[in-house]
């Protein structure tokens, strides 16, 4: 199990936590995800090997925000 801690940069409201969480939740191998709106911590936790950190920045971007 690897959890990896990120910042998402532009989220404004529950709405923008709910299209993050959607769009890393569909990376493969993602087991858990946290977003907290205040400080903009995203926390991605995996089974098995580490999410490759372009793959959760293309998920972000994908939200319509980025990784600061």
């Amino acid at each position: 199990m690897s959890t990896s801690t990120y910042t998402v940069v532009g989220m404004t409201c529950e709405h923008c936590v709910r299209s993050v969480s959607e769009e890393v939740g569909a990376i493969p191998g993602v087991s858990d995800l946290s977003v907290d709106l205040a400080s903009g911590a995203l926390s991605v936790t995996t089974v098995a090997e580490p999410v490759a950190d372009e793959a959760v920045r293309e998920a972000v971007a994908e939200a319509g925000y980025q990784l600061a």
